[in-house]
């Protein structure tokens, strides 16, 4: 148990690392539209699927599922920072309203996606033997 725990740890602080710098590096687009956000909610949703995937197949050990799905994706992603950005979105302007409801259903349906693709991806050759 608190070799999980370790595990976790080190990968949340990982995670949390990548997303500063991934946030650092994505500019933010007009109306405070919260770019960065976005980016770093669709790439951990990708990265989580193919951890996914290839834990799925065995291609991944239970303990490098753990500190890379929970640890790293989990630091890396960041619902309080969507959140927040959402609000932030409905109090900027007249269109406010519409830009968060719109930054909240993209934000949702590229996440789907990127889990399934990144889930596909990761299951790639699990039928295949050997």
């Amino acid at each position: 148990m608190i070799n999980l725990v370790i595990l976790v740890f080190v990968g949340g602080a990982i995670g949390a690392m990548a997303r500063e710098f991934l946030m650092l590096s994505v500019p933010h687009l007009s109306e405070g539209f919260p770019m960065d956000i976005l980016v770093a909610n669709v790439v951990a949703a990708f990265l989580l699927g193919l951890v996914a995937g290839l834990h799925k197949r065995r291609a991944l050990s239970d303990d490098v599922n753990t500190m890379v799905g929970t640890g790293i994706m989990g630091g890396l992603s960041t619902f309080s920072s969507f959140a927040y950005g959402t609000v932030v979105l409905m109090s900027a302007s007249t269109l406010g309203a519409v830009v968060a409801i719109a930054y909240v259903l993209v934000s949702l349906a590229l996440g789907y996606g990127a889990v399934v693709l990144g889930m596909k991806l990761g299951e790639r050759g699990a039928s295949q033997p050997g």
